[in-house]
């Protein structure tokens, strides 16, 4: 009896070690450090990490930039960020309000967490079916995990926080609530999901590609050095810009062609992915969502209007 308790207990603290988030900051800039997610998706084996945070360590204390995919994570976050630094963390600004950015918000429930005012309002309303979907996708690892809205709503401009002037961006071509922030001081650019790289970019919540190649436009001119997407490698160059226009652009004309094919959405999701976005990571996997999420509307901009009589 004895030894059967013995190995029970053994197997609960390997099942308990194995999900543990190794989460090891990387300096990519004065002051500035990033937790780097994998590319890949929600599963069990990754726990959820499927995202670039970071942190920015100012006088005044440290900035954290979302808190990741649960409970779990946030905590692990919090204790990487301690062997970094013993200043206290301060504030926390959320970029959107999708799960793998914000559902570690717990771990950070003792500071100001800052938002824009349409990420809170998109937490409210969609935050409690994104935890239950996570719960199924990534299991044991979300034990503890309840959505956590913002305590602070952020107006875009400039705000100072420890000697560094940190530029906030007020966009939306992803969620139609999403936040930039450049670090003025180091050069770094947190874009948030408003930037994918070498990884396919996820559309449920976007007003339109128009808007969302507007909104890029508007971050490649802001005098930026280092690059952090929201999801794949951090980029010192503008490869990263150019592949999300180059995507963009080509999903879009997708759509538009399909629909002024008549085409169903069935076909429009085997079309052929070009070469050049081979290696993205989960191509497949993102049209297929792409055109359940986008192609409706553009079916619509095709069907002619019937309550209105012909002249």
């Amino acid at each position: 009896m004895r030894l059967i308790v013995l190995l029970l207990a053994c197997f609960s603290l390997t099942a308990r070690a194995s999900l543990e988030y190794s989460l090891e900051p990387r300096q990519i800039a004065e002051s500035t450090w990033v937790l780097e997610g994998s590319t890949d998706n929600f599963d069990r084996a990754n726990g959820g990490n499927i995202v670039n945070t970071g942190f920015i360590v100012t006088d005044d204390g440290v900035v954290v930039i979302d808190t990741g995919p649960s409970r779990a994570y946030g905590e692990a976050m919090r204790q990487a960020i301690g062997r970094v630094t013993d200043r206290p963390v301060t504030l926390v600004l959320l970029t959107h309000h999708h799960p793998d950015h914000v559902l570690g918000n717990q771990a950070f429930a003792d500071v100001p967490i800052a938002a824009l005012a349409g990420t809170r309002e998109l937490l409210a309303q969609q935050g409690d079916a994104m935890a239950e979907n996570l719960y199924r996708l990534v299991g044991d690892w979300m034990r503890g995990t309840e959505v956590l809205l913002p305590s602070e709503t952020l107006e875009p401009g400039v705000r100072e926080v420890g000697g560094h002037r940190l530029r906030l961006l007020a966009l939306g071509g992803h969620t139609g609530a999403d936040l930039a922030i450049l670090d003025e001081r180091s050069g770094v650019l947190f874009a948030g999901d408003l930037v994918f790289y070498q990884r396919a970019l996820t559309t449920p919540n976007s007003p339109g590609l128009d808007v969302w190649q507007a909104d890029l436009a508007t971050l490649e001119k802001l005098p930026w050095k280092t690059l952090v997407p929201g999801h794949g490698p951090i980029a010192r160059d503008a490869a990263p810009f150019g592949q999300m226009h180059d995507y963009l652009g080509w999903l879009d004309g997708l759509l538009k062609g399909a629909a002024a094919r008549g085409e169903d959405m069935n076909e429009v999701i085997r079309a052929p992915i070009p070469e050049r976005f081979a290696r993205v990571s989960l191509n497949r996997y993102e049209l297929i969502r792409s055109v359940s999420h986008l192609y409706p509307k553009y079916e619509l901009t095709r069907m002619p209007r019937v309550d209105v009589a012909p002249q």
